[in-house]
């Protein structure tokens, strides 16, 4: 109670002080100011800004109409039969806390243990993947190697053939006219 009558207090003030730094840019001669049951005094003033202290009365000297904090109502004597099934509530209370703290950890353990089968199976997956791709470009590659090869050994057999023509021309010429 007393803390929030000091902020409203000190809300106003700022405000007091920032509608009289208006109006009244030098300060006044006198640097203890009243408020109420508030005392302002105005420490040093510099070219960063202003200083102040701020006092305020005791709560005995506020006046009487303000409310008296009375004392919490006294609790009855528990008999031993309430304290023993507060005693059985709170063990309860206890248990069940505990048991919830166990299945979040089982079941963070679960999920754990899921997130590491998912990426050891996404991994096996990925190596699989990839074996199939480079054997696929292996087989790909040899069959171009095979076709290239006999393409060239065509090519050559082609030559010989044509080679073995020409020399029988050239033989069969040689007959002719020697």
């Amino acid at each position: 109670l007393e803390s929030t009558v000091a902020k409203e207090k000190m809300k106003e003030l700022s405000v007091l002080s920032l509608i009289c730094s208006c109006f009244y840019p030098q300060p006044h001669p006198n640097t203890i100011y009243q408020y109420g049951d508030m005392e302002v005094k105005q420490l040093d003033k510099r070219a960063s800004g202003q200083s102040f202290e701020v006092i305020l009365k005791s709560p005995s000297d506020l006046s009487p109409e303000s409310p008296v904090l009375s004392s919490p109502p006294k609790r009855k004597d528990a008999s031993l039969e309430e304290l023993q099934k507060r005693l059985e509530a709170a063990e309860e209370r206890r248990k069940t806390q505990e048991a919830q703290v166990l299945k979040q950890l089982a079941e963070r353990r679960e999920h754990e243990r899921e997130v590491l089968h998912k990426a050891v199976e996404e991994n096996n997956n990925f190596s699989r993947l990839a074996e199939e791709k480079l054997n696929y470009k292996m087989e790909l590659s040899k069959e171009i190697r095979e076709a290239h090869l006999a393409a060239l050994r065509e090519r050559l057999r082609e030559k010989e053939l044509h080679a073995a023509e020409v020399r029988r021309n050239k033989e069969q010429r040689e007959e002719m006219s020697g």
